[in-house]
């Protein structure tokens, strides 16, 4: 039985790793939940129904790590830099959700259905890292095509929704939308969270660029799945929209292979890898969508994949059209999924 901290409970990923662990996805003798000192005195567990062992919530400042097992951050990149490598000094496992030390030799970055080896052992910086979002949904998708004639080269677009600014992007886009409707010829207002205005229109910015062009965002997808693949050489180039999306990003992802292969054989290796919902061009539905995928914890809990095809003028290149909720599959759940390998492997709990 763990005892485990939520820091950042109060927000979208916080609030999702609650869920998921009052569902049982790991055994818990008790939850500490972590916010800012506003917070101090909420009763989360009855603000979201849940039957958790919970402690009362408390600042990161308050937070006793002797009485801990496991923290998993997900209050972004600042509390993580000042406060995660304090925690892991006392002994407390941690699971980051920020990008603060993904690239870090001595962090493994996880995703357990694609690199489990890498929580063999517990890693002495007593730090794991929680891939970015939409790389989790991308190699869980890349991996199985890489088994089965090695990848060579991937383009990426992803379609990233508003829940990924968190609650605030939310708010922005149900609120933004209703006032476009209400009054179709009103001024945009301040671009908030998404740096221009979202609703009813796409964003192909996502973080500041580089002096190259590339984004933040596109960096992390440039970089990360060549650590978690364990392909140091592999190109990636990728492009982030955000889209007027409350929930669910979306990937058009292109590979080109070291073989060739049929549209049958990348289908079929895609659907004998766990965790992953394929279409077919016979289903109905023939592809995932970001609505569809929210509608049901069970889907929520996939990544989807369609419009698989192969290049007929080439066939070492292929594609495929990625879709899974950014606040499971991308954070919550993939941290928590952590937290049951490292349980599993016998040297967390």
């Amino acid at each position: 039985m763990l005892r485990i901290a939520i820091i950042g409970a109060t927000g979208a990923v916080g609030r999702e790793c609650l869920a998921l662990l009052d569902s049982g996805i790991v055994p818990v003798e008790r939850v500490v939940p972590v916010g800012s000192a506003r917070s101090v005195g909420r009763d989360l567990g009855a603000e979201l129904a849940l039957s958790l062992p919970m402690a009362p919530l408390v600042t990161v400042g308050d937070l006793d790590p002797r009485g801990l097992d496991v923290a998993v951050f997900c209050a972004g990149v600042d509390v993580s830099n000042r406060e995660a490598e304090r925690l892991a000094a006392a002994g407390v496992l941690i699971v980051d959700n920020s990008s603060a030390f993904r690239m870090r030799p001595d962090v493994p970055l996880v995703v357990p259905q694609v690199n489990p080896g890498a929580l063999a052992v517990r890693p002495d910086s007593g730090l794991v890292a929680n891939p970015n979002c939409s790389t989790i949904q991308l190699v869980r998708a890349l991996q199985p095509l890489h088994e089965l004639a090695t990848l060579e080269s991937v383009v990426v677009a992803t379609y990233q929704a508003a829940s990924g600014g968190g609650l605030r992007g939310l708010e922005e886009l149900a609120e933004g939308s209703r006032r476009v409707l209400d009054d179709p010829g009103a001024q945009d207002g301040p671009g908030g969270r998404f740096g221009q205005p979202l609703p009813f229109s796409l964003v192909p910015e996502i973080g500041l660029q580089d002096d190259s062009g590339l984004t933040h965002e596109e960096r992390k997808l440039v970089r990360e799945p060549r650590k978690i693949l364990g392909l140091p050489e592999l190109r990636v180039s990728a492009t982030a929209v955000r889209v007027p999306v409350f929930h669910c990003h979306s990937e058009a992802v292109h590979v080109r292979l070291r073989e060739p292969v049929t549209t049958a054989a990348v289908e079929k290796a895609l659907a004998a890898t766990p965790g992953l919902r394929v279409y077919s061009r016979s289903d109905s539905p023939s592809y995932p969508m970001p609505r569809s995928v929210f509608a049901r914890p069970e889907d929520r809990a996939l990544v989807h994949v369609g419009r698989i095809r192969v290049e007929p003028e080439d066939p070492r290149a292929a594609a495929v059209w990625v879709v899974a909720d950014n606040l499971w599959v991308g954070a919550a759940l993939n941290a928590l999924q952590i937290v049951e390998l490292a349980t599993k492997n016998r040297w967390l709990g």
